[in-house]
């Protein structure tokens, strides 16, 4: 039935029944007729207006088709109870280049693995309902054209790619796939857990953490998803990291004649074993105080992915895996230094 033909039903409805029933019968009568009228007994869900850097995107109905551009955004979905129907590869081999801390959420889908650049073409073969890009690189170039093949979601304003937080990307996701309720469980269980490890760790509380990678020395910013973990553990990263980096930035490369602003309470080597070429290269390396009293964490590739990833999956696992490396780090007894850290997978 059309708005116009149901309305004049409804007036015809109403003056018949008005000579006979009192105003809040016509009233329940007609919220009956309008329930069946729509085919439901539920009304309909609002639609969900996101506002992000290049605008908003108003979604109409509950995605079932949904391409994750950003290159750690399907972790969020699965987290979400979301399997989408194709993802972005980051790195690492893993099947459907989904880690292994989000496998069991996978189960058996198997979504498209889009490599490299931004392919609109194949999106728009894949006849999304839901595209999300935070932490993708897309341009705004980019988001003009993906959102003429279905509502598009860019990062948040006043983040950078890929700076937001893993609170904020779990937001918007859940409530742009209708699920703003088991994003909020998950966000408080993981705040309870990062909270707990900091009240059980009074003497991390101040000291200072820096995470680095070998080779071309690089490290992370207070500003990067790695740099936000440890500072909500009470660790600091170092002032000169972020000076050196500058406003905006998540990353700064570090010379090796002048190792002194990684020389932190705790040291995370990542993507690193304890006897690493690239470690043993560094001549300066054991010059450092945190290599002298054990302060040095050995991050293997799959912590080092998770510490990356930072989703709601991959955190879990991470802390398991992390607290006690720091707790044997941080209190700077070289006899209690954080062991190699070789774990074969979940």
């Amino acid at each position: 039935m059309s708005p116009f033909a149901c309305y004049m039903f409804v007036n015809r409805f109403r003056r018949a029944l008005m000579h006979r029933m009192s105003c809040a019968s016509v009233t329940s009568a007609l919220c009956v007729f309008l329930l069946l009228a729509t085919g439901s007994g539920v009304p309909a869900s609002e639609p969900k207006v996101i506002e992000h850097r290049f605008g908003t995107t108003r979604i109409d109905e509950k995605p079932e088709r949904v391409v994750s551009l950003s290159f750690i955004g399907h972790d969020f979905l699965l987290a979400l109870g979301v399997k989408p129907v194709a993802l972005r590869h980051w790195y690492g081999d893993h099947p459907y280049g989904v880690w292994p801390w989000a496998q069991e959420a996978l189960g058996d889908a198997t979504p498209i693995v889009m490599r490299g650049a931004i392919d609109i073409e194949r999106i728009a073969s894949l006849k999304p309902d839901l595209i999300v890009g935070q932490w993708s690189g897309m341009t705004e170039a980019e988001y003009q054209v993906l959102s003429k093949i279905a509502p598009t979601i860019a990062p948040k304003k006043g983040f950078g790619d890929y700076g937001m937080t893993w609170r904020d990307m779990l937001r918007v996701l859940g409530e742009a796939t209708w699920r703003e309720s088991e994003a909020e469980n998950t966000i408080a269980a993981l705040d309870s857990r990062i909270q707990n490890i900091r009240d059980n760790h009074p003497d991390w509380q101040g000291q200072t953490a820096s995470v680095v990678w070998p080779g071309q020395i690089g490290a992370y910013t207070s500003g990067d998803i790695r740099g936000l973990l440890l500072e909500e553990l009470g660790l600091v990263i170092p002032d000169s990291i972020d000076t050196l980096a500058g406003d905006g930035v998540y990353y700064v490369m570090i010379s090796e004649e002048d190792l002194s602003p990684i020389d932190t309470d705790a040291l995370i080597w990542l993507n690193s074993e304890k006897d690493n070429p690239l470690l043993d290269s560094i001549l300066l390396r054991k010059t450092l105080r945190a290599h002298r009293e054990g302060r040095e964490i050995y991050s293997d590739g799959l912590l080092s992915g998770a510490l990356s990833h930072s989703s709601p999956l991959s955190l879990d696992y991470a802390l398991d895996r992390l607290v006690p490396l720091l707790e044997a780090a941080v209190d700077g007894d070289p006899s209690t230094s954080a062991p190699t850290d070789k774990e074969p997978g979940l």
